[in-house]
């Protein structure tokens, strides 16, 4: 590194990737739950943010549950049901079993589907939004024609391309799960996201762009698929007197405690989405003139709600990185940098940034998974993946770029000292 260790003064306080900004309203509704002694999971705080969470996401109906991980999975069993006939993908032949999946993204977008014992077969990112690619789904449709569910998230809270994405999936039967985790707020052509799949979740975790320290909601327009995902979620008892089981549960219910944090965070989301928009848009002024990008989305339909603010390197302007599983290495170059040596500085300064999601093809759990990629079946690619590749858009993105620090809480002092150091990381 040409940055002299001396010349990176730490910050007095860290600054953060992503923290959870609280208002003081979510203490009162934590206070009412346990003066009225509704600490379980049912509850005032519970209902309120059910009805908060449908109003936001445009749908009919949510349910609140203890992550969003628990939501992806009951909808994953609401699709097995409805495609099946049983709330399950993970019977009959292996062609049956099969799911498309995005494949830059965080495990949990499809963990569920290996839960219900589904195969996740991965779909390569295209470059305007870094999401899934629509050309490359459909070659994915013509591999493998009876595929009848696909599962696509929204990186860093910045819509994919979902009319596209929709359409190619009406064209085969299949259902869409919508996994808007870290997308709540956004708009695809003045619809929010999770109003556009069969099936949709949003995540309250401690680092999302509101929380509740965990929990998260499916969201649906089917009363009938509501009231399953609330029953599936309180361990599938029946209606009787006894506890009365005829299938299996899970205790993936909100607790009433946690929905008072998350219903005194609603009123704040706009609020935030504001002050994430002002950090994505200083970084963006702060680095022209740099061999840099930001994470891109399409300006004409699309409106992001900022959650992370990430950049990628022009192929021409990285030095040369190697990644194993588990460490990275670069050869500092002056006029070059890489994600690795821009994450060092930044943690020089005590500022916290992440690289991008490492692609789910290139994770060692999946490399034997199908994926596929503009041109057809791909394969796995490895860690010292050389930038400008024809095929593998996700692989390269994730050698090319990192998440810079988006704590809406940062001031432009701190977000102007962290925009020196990466200037300085090209030096």
């Amino acid at each position: 590194m040409f940055i002299r260790k001396q010349d990176l003064k730490p910050f007095a306080s860290k600054v953060w990737l992503a923290s959870p900004t609280m208002h003081g309203d979510e203490l009162k509704y934590v206070t009412e739950a346990y003066e009225t002694n509704w600490m379980s999971t049912v509850g005032p705080n519970i209902d309120e943010v059910e009805k908060l969470a449908a109003q936001k996401a445009e749908v009919k109906y949510a349910v609140g549950l203890s992550c969003c991980t628990a939501a992806l999975h009951l909808c994953v069993k609401l699709a097995g049901e409805r495609l099946y006939g049983k709330p399950a993908i993970g019977h009959g032949a292996v062609e049956d079993r099969l799911v498309f999946c995005s494949d830059m993204t965080f495990d949990a977008t499809l963990n569920p589907v290996v839960y219900e014992g589904g195969i996740p077969v991965f779909i390569d990112t295209e470059q305007d939004t870094w999401n899934m690619d629509p050309i490359a789904l459909e070659k994915a449709f013509e591999i493998y024609p009876e595929v009848k569910l696909v599962i696509a998230a929204h990186l860093y809270g910045f819509p994919g391309k979902i009319d596209e994405l929709r359409a190619v999936c009406q064209r085969h039967g299949a259902l869409f799960i919508e996994d808007a985790a870290e997308s709540m707020g956004a708009a695809y052509k003045g619809r929010q996201t999770g109003s556009f799949g069969d099936y949709a979740a949003v995540s309250y975790n401690g680092n999302k762009i509101i929380t509740g320290s965990s929990g998260g909601c499916l969201l649906t327009n089917d009363l009938e698929n509501a009231n399953k995902a609330r029953k599936w979620s309180t361990q599938a008892r029946e209606h009787a007197a006894w506890y009365q089981h005829e299938e299996v549960g899970y205790n993936y219910r909100m607790s009433n405690v946690i929905a008072g944090v998350v219903r005194g965070q609603y009123p704040y989301l706009e609020e935030h989405i504001a002050q994430k928009k002002a950090v994505w848009e200083r970084y963006k002024e702060g680095l022209k003139g740099l061999p840099v990008r930001m994470n891109p989305f399409e300006e004409d339909k699309s409106v992001p709600n900022y959650w992370l603010s990430a950049l990628i390197i022009d192929k021409d302007a990285m030095c040369r990185q190697v990644r194993d599983d588990s460490m990275a290495i670069y050869r500092p170059e002056h006029g070059k940098s890489c994600p690795t040596e821009i994450l060092d500085a930044l943690s020089g300064i005590k500022a916290e940034g992440r690289p991008i999601w490492k692609p789910m093809h290139m994770q060692p759990m999946y490399r034997c998974n199908a994926f596929i990629t503009v041109n057809g079946s791909g394969r796995a690619s490895t860690n010292a993946y050389i930038p400008g590749s024809a095929e593998d858009v996700g692989a390269d993105i994730f050698a090319r770029g990192l998440c810079l620090p988006s704590d809406n809480k940062m001031i432009p002092a701190q977000q102007d000292r962290i925009i020196e150091v990466i200037k300085r990381c090209f030096e």
